[in-house]
């Protein structure tokens, strides 16, 4: 099967990021992201830990990244909805794609949710860092899978 290309990396994400933009009300996108939040499944508190926490965020967000069939499965947490919102948007548009798809993503649909205008710079901020850790994981699981020892 062929896949058609995406703009910005995942069909997910592209069809995330027309639905933020098919509209110039910065309260509609807001409140599109607290849906999304309420979408978030709970994360298991026992994961809950240090190694998984994102740094850089003033919200606790927390998130884990797991190949499941060569794909990245996502979960994720955070104390604050808005944040919730933006870590459901990125697992959302990151689920089930390969790391190496995850890692050739570029940051740039950020700018094009058309979020920034509804979000603080420690928000927005927050939300890079999400999605750069997010990053990190999928190189971090990538190197684990192509290391086979003899």
């Amino acid at each position: 099967m062929v896949q058609s290309p995406t703009k910005f990396g995942s069909e997910s994400l592209d069809n995330i990021v027309k639905r933020l933009t098919s509209t110039s009300d910065p309260r509609r996108r807001y409140e599109y992201v607290l849906w999304l939040a309420k979408k978030l499944p709970p994360m298991p508190t026992h994961l809950l830990v240090d190694e998984l926490k994102v740094k850089g965020c003033v919200s606790e967000v927390y998130v884990l990244g797991q190949l499941v069939d060569g794909k990245l499965s996502w979960q994720g947490y955070s104390d604050a909805l808005i944040t919730r919102g933006l870590l459901s948007l990125l697992i959302q548009g990151l689920n089930q794609l390969t790391p190496a798809q995850v890692m050739a993503i570029d940051p740039v649909f950020i700018e094009a949710t058309g979020l920034q205008g509804s979000l603080t710079p420690s928000r927005a901020n927050g939300f890079l860092n999400i999605f750069l850790n997010m990053q990190a994981q999928a190189r971090g699981l990538a190197k684990s899978v192509s290391y086979k020892p003899q």
